[in-house]
């Protein structure tokens, strides 16, 4: 049997775009493991996806026109049951076999084999392999059931159905036609209604030929693109627009560069079958406007890319990807000028309506904005904030910082009653710090409002300012606190609240400003501003963001025993973490490490475990053995060390120096029994032990590093 490549396609109208790369690799790939399965294909069988916006296919390597044989072993029953004393076959094992199509023949070949403590009866046969026409065909329709189609569509098929125009079929768009070569040869399956073929189609406009007749598997992606007009490749495509773009920016000069957009890059890709990159331009009038409303709307609504030049700031140009290559693009250039003008021009309006009114003045319109059916407007809201950033603020700069940061909690959310975020709400806090300006206020509180959504995603960047930092943290204490509070908690893959996101800017915010608030005693200090709208959620808050900085330091790289070890501890200053982590990772580097964790550990069960409570100071009168007193000596020459180390925050130090308790420990438990019959022995000896448990403790919970 010769193996050859395969091509699966399926013509359909215009595919949703956000969605088509998903599609696209999608039904590759489980076109492609199906055959595998069944072993039309080898493991290591390339495969291709190719995704347009018309079109789903997929290219694989090396299939076979018919599965080979397998040899297959069933077992039956135990051989107690399926034959009787004289060794002949019971009626229950003739039933199994029949079953199998055999007959009583077959008992002689079964294979007696041990199973368990028993032995079994086992049936031998060979499978014949799977014809390609009926594999691919439980492939193809495996593949179209797994699509992550976002929305399905009914329609009616005209032709090649028991009842045309009234036969309905379901799938993500209408589908027109399907090609299945194997080489060069039709594989007769059918799928949606459509039989298989050689033919498709390429662009509506453009293509050469059509329909376009494709001669082999291999030829797909060059006869599309030279009789079809057709880049069927998402890959290929996407990366000959990048390539355009970065052409085109060069041919305008002084710099300038697209932006950066690998959503709006992906969605494009998925819009055209043939890019054309153009260079369209807008009046210059309209830059007075904030760059980020123009950027947003030419991105949002028209699919553009705006020019920016050398210094980051926005040009009159920007680039179009169109579907169509004329001789002379000027109509597409003047038309797509024209569509954005007015998109521009609304811009523009909003903006210079919205500056008519002042921040403050917008103030007491967020009382009629409900926030939430149990917490009240957002005028509501905004009070808690305010109060909130107060305390923070008061704690990180004194009466200036809290000062400032009440002014910026107060208007940060007005912005949110303009024009412009009505039309653009991604735009929010962004539009504030402009409007912020325009009012005469500081660029502290101009940065504040602007920032005090950040960090909003994994990676961005955390608020600019003092002021930021403080109203950045109320307003995510507040919703966190707010939500925990009324019980709407996040469960499993749903957080509609952002709740997660919200913890790790909390997060981010305290440990890498390195902020000196503790995290336990933030969370107790917003309460209060609910008043009695919500129960105290404080532990169950704690443990959440407790939880959340587990799982950040763990994909940072650090173990869990590691992070276990820490935040056992539940440190009251988050900057210091990594410092402590670090210092753990080093002592669990010494030789000492393990013997001292172990005991560690063993430390505190004893103390846990023991209905005696130790002695509130250890006396020296109470030794009786010589291991108590090295102990004692030890553990004094230990903390001589490793407590001005641990104040000055040189935690690696700071554990090391307990290295050199490892042998009088050792030596204690061996020589020495705790639970002596003399109590005050007894307690004083449980307060040796609690001594050295505090102590080597203070940077991390060693017994967690112990196995």
């Amino acid at each position: 049997m010769t193996a050859q490549n395969l091509l699966v396609e399926l013509f359909v109208e215009e595919l949703p775009p956000k969605a088509l790369k998903k599609l696209g690799d999608a039904f590759a790939q489980v076109l492609g493991q199906r055959l595998v399965t069944q072993g039309l294909a080898a493991p290591d069988a390339v495969v291709t996806p190719f995704a347009s916006p018309r079109r789903l296919a997929a290219h694989i390597t090396g299939v076979l026109p018919r599965a080979a044989d397998r040899a297959v072993s069933q077992k039956l029953m135990p051989v107690a049951v399926g034959l009787d004393a004289a060794g002949q076959a019971t009626p229950a094992l003739l039933k199994r076999l029949g079953a199998l199509g055999a007959d009583a023949s077959a008992v002689a070949g079964l294979r007696r084999a041990p199973d368990g403590k028993a032995e079994a009866l086992f049936f031998d046969s060979v499978a014949p392999g799977v014809d390609l026409t009926t594999g691919l065909q439980s492939a193809l329709d495996d593949a179209l059931a797994q699509l992550p189609i976002p929305k399905v569509m009914t329609y009616q098929l005209e032709s090649g159905c028991d009842l045309p125009g009234w036969s309905s079929v379901q799938f993500v768009r209408p589908a027109h036609g399907l090609v299945a070569l194997h080489g060069s040869t039709v594989v007769p399956v059918r799928a949606l209604g459509l039989q298989a073929g050689n033919s498709t189609h390429g662009h509506r406009f453009e293509a050469r030929l059509d329909p376009v007749v494709l001669p082999s598997a291999d030829a797909y992606a060059d006869t599309l693109a030279a009789d079809g007009a057709v880049i069927a490749s998402f890959a290929a495509r996407r990366a000959d627009i990048v390539r355009q773009l970065a052409d085109a920016a060069i041919r305008v000069g002084g710099g300038c560069r697209p932006i950066e957009d690998d959503a709006l890059l992906d969605e494009v890709t998925a819009l055209v079958e043939r890019p054309n990159v153009l260079v369209c331009e807008f009046e210059r009038q309209f830059l007075d406007v904030p760059q980020e409303c123009l950027i947003l709307t030419m991105k949002a609504n028209q699919k553009y890319f705006p020019l920016l030049d050398a210094s980051g700031r926005l040009t009159h140009r920007f680039l179009v990807v169109s579907n169509i290559r004329p001789d002379d693009a000027s109509a597409v250039i003047g038309g797509n000028e024209r569509v954005v003008r007015p998109r521009l021009a609304d811009a523009k309006f909003f903006f210079d309506q919205d500056r008519k009114k002042t921040l403050a003045s917008r103030v007491e319109g967020l009382a009629k904005v409900v926030y939430h059916n149990k917490l009240g407007t957002q005028g509501e809201r905004m009070e808690r904030v305010r109060a909130i950033a107060r305390s923070i603020g008061q704690q990180l700069g004194g009466d200036l910082l809290a000062k400032q940061a009440d002014t910026a909690a107060q208007l940060a959310k007005t912005d949110l009653l303009t024009d412009m975020v009505g039309e653009f709400p991604e735009l929010q806090g962004i539009m504030g710090g402009y409007y912020a300006r325009h009012d005469g206020l500081t660029e502290d509180i101009a940065f504040a409002i602007e920032d005090h959504y950040r960090p909003r995603f994994a990676g961005d960047e955390l608020p600019r300012n003092a002021v930021g930092v403080v109203v950045a943290l109320a307003d995510k204490l507040e919703t966190l606190v707010g939500m925990f509070g009324i019980g709407n908690l996040p469960t499993g893959d749903k957080d509609p609240f952002a709740l997660r996101r919200h913890a790790l800017g909390v997060i981010r915010m305290l440990t890498e400003r390195d902020l000196p608030l503790d995290l336990t005693a933030l969370i107790r200090a917003a309460v209060p501003a609910f008043g009695d709208l919500i129960t105290d959620p404080a532990d169950a808050l704690a443990d959440f963001l407790f939880d959340r900085l587990a799982g950040s330091l763990r994909e940072q790289g650090y173990s869990a025993q590691e992070v276990d070890a820490v935040l056992a501890l539940r440190p009251s200053r988050l900057g210091d973490v990594s410092r402590r982590l670090q210092a753990v990772r080093a002592f669990a580097a010494l030789p000492e490490a393990a013997a001292l964790a172990a005991a560690n550990k063993r430390i505190g069960n004893i103390l846990r475990k023991s209905e005696t409570a130790p002695a509130d100071q250890v006396l020296m009168d109470l030794f009786r053995e010589p291991a108590e007193e090295a102990f004692r000596a030890a553990l004094a020459d230990a903390a001589a060390q490793a407590n001005p180390a641990f104040e000055r925050g040189d935690y690696s130090a700071s554990l090391q120096a307990w290295a050199a308790v490892k042998a009088p420990v050792d030596a204690f438990f061996d020589q020495v029994m705790v639970n002596a019959d003399d109590m005050d022995v007894r307690r004083n000896r449980l307060g040796l032990l609690r001594d050295l448990h505090a102590a080597m403790n203070r940077v991390a919970d060693l017994s967690r590093l112990a196995t």
